[in-house]
């Protein structure tokens, strides 16, 4: 029976280029969405860009342009890099659309006047990368986020707030109800103990930048990001407008919603969209699919190491299908994986060059050498082998469906691979290079050889939604319309004519060669010490007052790897500062120590204690750090 389905990326920030990681959660999702379209669901794939915030507004400050001529850029790429990744979304919902913004409006409204949402004050800690809050309790060491690892700022404000507690007990009571709301169990139990530790109203408006939504009837305030990111999941089908069929169709009237995420942003997804949407009275009908990130060996990608990975970078080199089905192949739902050209090329040479590629080649070329490249459908099984293929054919398409229709992308290749592994054996078992020699075999020749094509075409429909590309080719060189979801199973040719010479699918990659390619390529992308930030004038310097301080003490702070707390003599004056050196300098090795100190630095707090300046360190990597010390200096000194 047809069903529709209804699969979604999270909308990405338009603030960088898409890496690897983020090519991942679309790339998996187009492979869920054409599996459905394999089946003949009715089937509908949501991506788009989160284009407000703080964050949108400063990058486009330092660029020269405005938010919208960056959101515009940002979007315009992207959506040209989904077309290189042969994605087949549906729609490209972008949150500075007016059917979005007008809409994600009304909701704000909607659930302010239901006293779901309510006016008060924000003091505390915000991260601009993530557009996101922090409690003291969260903060990594310095006042870190952290998500990021970058500083958080200070910040008060006049906010509007989300009664997250209103729900609290009636989220709870939905996740327990619905076991496979949130996938994989790990997560969900993660949910579960966070809802349980008691959840904070969530801050849903800002007044201390302007690029966002207004609120309507309070138009100083911007709608924070999450209220307007999470609503582009029911805006893009037109939910509050005229038309919003597709809003009941795949919504309301579902059967199948996905949602796919990161697991950086579970609880949004988890606790903040369910409730919104318990406050909007519209029922959750999605499931939540949440995966890991793409980790390079060092750990997170980094410019600094040149270790980011580009999708296009592999694809340029490696083509397309090799990248979908690495990527696909290598993440577990929920966990984290490792992204290495080593894994990379040998993935490519043994599952793509070797067991695929050689296969379909050997295959066309025996059924052209034996048959004139005909193959027709024999009366009868000749081997105890050819029904041992056809069960282990049967039973992969089986664990297939099931695989693929639970997102467990990466046990169902793990079955296709096992038959393609099978078939080659089957090959060995069945000799026909020997059944070629006598005359009297050539009725069993010819099933082995049906065998082999019934087995690859059965191999090419289940791999169409991963590699899609080589699936067309695959067809090509077998010469067959029988390409449908209902098309699967032995048997189903009747006759069929193979190209004369299949090309190969995936050439043999030199390992030594590529991994040689690949460093010299890491250390282009490598950030270069002579890569400085933006000139300054000798008056931008001046307004710095440099001094030489000497340290009178030094301690460890509590509870922190890194950091210390100095007291330094600046010119007669004792001051505290609090410096993240502790990897590198023990609190005796600083005492007595001379070093230069932003004097005029304006005195924050870290971890609670007061730090009045800043000492000048020099670094080359992040093993390495060393203070800057003065010898001959005394401690009234003023440097520069």
């Amino acid at each position: 029976m047809k069903k529709t389905c209804y699969v979604t990326t999270p909308i990405y920030y338009a603030s960088g280029n898409v890496h690897i990681g983020n090519s991942y959660s679309t790339i998996v999702c187009d492979c869920f969405a054409r599996y459905n379209r394999l089946k003949g669901n009715d089937t509908f794939f949501l991506t788009g860009m989160d284009e407000h915030g703080l964050k949108i507004e400063e990058t486009a400050k330092k660029q020269g342009l405005t938010p919208q001529q960056l959101v515009d850029k940002v979007a315009e790429s992207t959506k040209e890099l989904w077309k290189k990744l042969n994605i087949t979304n549906d729609d490209f919902i972008r949150t500075s659309e007016e059917r979005h913004v007008k809409v994600v409006q009304q909701i704000f409204e909607k659930l302010l006047a239901n006293g779901d949402i309510y006016l008060g004050k924000y003091e505390g800690d915000y991260c601009v990368s993530c557009e996101a809050y922090f409690t003291k309790t969260q903060l990594g060491e310095g006042d870190t986020c952290p998500d990021c690892g970058k500083p958080t700022r200070k910040i008060q404000e006049e906010s509007y707030f989300l009664n997250l507690k209103k729900y609290s007990d009636r989220l709870l009571d939905f996740i327990e109800k619905n076991p496979n709301f949130i996938q994989p169990e790990s997560r969900r139990n993660e949910v579960v103990s966070f809802i349980k530790q008691g959840l904070e109203d969530l801050c849903v408006s800002r007044t201390s930048f302007k690029w966002g939504i207004p609120v309507l009837s309070n138009p100083k305030h911007v709608i924070y990001v999450w209220i307007d990111a999470l609503s582009n999941y029911i805006t893009a089908l037109g939910y509050g407008s005229e038309n919003d069929e597709l809003y009941k169709k795949f919504w309301l009237n579902g059967d199948e919603v996905v949602h796919v995420v990161g697991k950086d942003i579970l609880r949004f997804h988890a606790i903040y969209w369910p409730i919104m949407l318990m406050a909007l009275d519209i029922p959750i009908k999605y499931k939540l699919y949440v995966h890991g990130w793409f980790l390079m060996k060092e750990g997170k990608m980094s410019k600094s190491t040149g270790n980011i990975v580009y999708p296009m970078d592999v694809v340029n080199r490696y083509g397309l299908d090799a990248l979908r089905y690495y990527l696909i192949r290598e993440m577990p739902l929920g966990n984290d994986s490792i992204f290495s050209y080593e894994r990379f090329i040998d993935k490519y040479n043994t599952d793509l060059a070797n067991d695929l590629g050689n296969l379909i080649s050997r295959t066309v070329a025996m059924i052209n050498k034996y048959f004139g490249g005909q193959v027709v459908k024999p009366n009868k099984n000749y081997f105890s082998y050819d029904s041992q293929l056809e069960e282990t054919l049967e039973l992969t398409i089986n664990k297939y469906n099931d695989y693929f229709s639970n997102f467990r992308f990466q046990n169902g290749i793990n079955e296709i691979w096992n038959l393609i592994s099978r078939t080659n054996k089957y090959i060995d078992e069945t000799a026909p290079w020997v059944l070629a020699k006598d005359e009297s075999q050539k009725e069993s020749l010819n099933c082995v050889m049906y065998h082999l094509f019934e087995s690859i075409r059965n191999i090419n429909i289940m791999i169409s939604p991963i590699m899609p590309d080589a699936s067309e080719k695959i067809s090509e060189y077998l010469g067959t319309n029988l390409t449908k979801f209902e098309d699967l199973g032995y048997g189903k040719t009747v006759a069929s004519k193979v190209i004369e010479k299949a090309d190969v699918l995936f050439k043999r990659l030199d390992a030594i060669k590529e991994l040689e390619y690949q460093k010299e390529e890491a250390l282009k992308k490598m950030v270069k010490p002579n890569d400085f930030k933006d000139e300054i004038t000798i008056d931008d310097f001046q307004k710095v007052d440099l001094r030489v301080g000497e340290v009178i003490s030094a301690e460890k702070m509590e509870k922190s790897d890194k950091l210390l707390i100095l007291k330094v003599n600046v010119s007669g004056e004792i001051r505290q500062i609090v410096s993240g050196i502790a990897d590198f300098y023990s609190p005796e090795e600083m005492v007595g120590k001379k070093v230069v100190v932003v004097a005029n630095l304006k005195p924050i707090k870290l971890r609670g204690y007061d730090s009045q300046g800043m000492i000048l360190a020099a670094s080359s990597s992040k093993k390495s750090l060393e203070v800057l010390e003065v010898e001959k200096e005394n401690s009234n000194a003023k440097v520069g």
